[in-house]
């Protein structure tokens, strides 16, 4: 089964990169101090030290394996088309139900953050946006009722 692409910005890559960097390099080997500081202190079983720097170990190493993945599957997000909605634009849209005017960048699932305009391609209306033009009028059905956008610049 082929892994599913998983999109990101080329500033979310390079932190990603760093992040994985930071936890290998430096986190790894620290915890590794500390679980072996606990181990000299003697009983395991009554340890709360070892078992703190064990639990912290297993979420590391839970994050770096986390981090592996996503960096082997990230599909920087680089050039996108102007005529199309694709991942990597931002589209200024007008709702034509509350008559305002919003502004959305469309993003990997990692990334997305729907307060700050960020929306993934995968939610409902990054999947009802992308492919689109500009002057293209899109209807999202949400918990609240439909909602009506106009596309109306791609960036």
């Amino acid at each position: 089964m082929a892994l599913e692409p998983y999109y990101v910005t080329d500033e979310a890559y390079k932190k990603m990169k760093v992040e994985y960097e930071e936890l290998i390099k430096h986190k790894r080997p620290e915890l590794a101090r500390r679980i072996q500081e606990a181990k000299e202190l003697g009983d395991l079983s009554e340890n709360s030290e070892y078992e703190e720097a064990r639990t912290a170990q297993s979420f590391l190493e839970g994050r770096i394996e986390e981090l592996s993945d996503l960096i082997r599957r990230a599909t920087p997000i680089r050039n996108h088309r102007l005529d199309v909605i694709t991942v990597g634009a931002t589209v200024d849209v007008e709702d034509l139900v509350k008559k305002a005017k919003k502004t959305f960048m469309i993003v990997g699932i990692e990334e997305a953050d729907p307060l700050t305009g960020k929306i993934s391609n995968i939610s409902p209306l990054g999947k009802i946006l992308l492919g689109k033009c500009e002057g293209a009028v899109v209807r999202l059905k949400t918990p609240k009722g439909e909602t009506t956008y106009k596309i109306l610049k791609i960036k």
